[in-house]
């Protein structure tokens, strides 16, 4: 056996880290956008952006725990914040969309959660960017677990 060569082991561990570590990049971009539309464009977050915000930043905190040293136990504790936050960012934009009845809409109070606030390229809403975002960091996660399992 060549001692030289680095085990597969340490291989899976290794892109399962750089895994974790884009779903940690992911988490700070978004995280950056959303203080970004916050408190330099003065957009009041809705109701159903605050709790997706609240399964979004903890995120930022919790990865990098798994990554210095690597710890692939570190998806069981972020992939369930990312799911939820993507549940309920799909909710999000079915009412956005009109696919969800306003009556059981939950921002009674406020800015209203069907109001599209931000509109770019005649499509992308601020909902559908945290979808995108809780998709990758799923993805992300997931394939770390598998990948490190290997």
């Amino acid at each position: 056996m060549n001692t030289s060569e680095p085990s597969t082991d340490m291989r899976n561990d290794a892109a399962a880290w750089g895994l974790v570590f884009g779903a940690w990049l992911i988490a700070s971009v978004a995280t950056l956008g959303a203080l970004f539309f916050g408190e330099v464009m003065q957009l009041p977050p809705c109701l159903l952006c605050w709790y997706q915000r609240i399964f979004m930043f903890p995120l930022v905190l919790i990865l990098p725990f798994g990554l210095f040293p690597f710890d692939r136990k570190i998806v069981r504790s972020a992939l369930p914040l990312a799911s939820i936050g993507w549940l309920i960012a799909v909710f999000h934009q079915l009412l956005v969309v009109g696919w969800v009845p306003k009556s059981i809409e939950p921002c009674a109070k406020g800015v209203p959660c069907s109001k599209t606030v931000i509109e770019m390229f005649g499509f992308v809403t601020i909902p559908l960017l945290s979808i995108a975002a809780f998709s990758a960091i799923i993805a992300l996660l997931v394939l770390a677990h598998f990948r490190s399992r290997q």
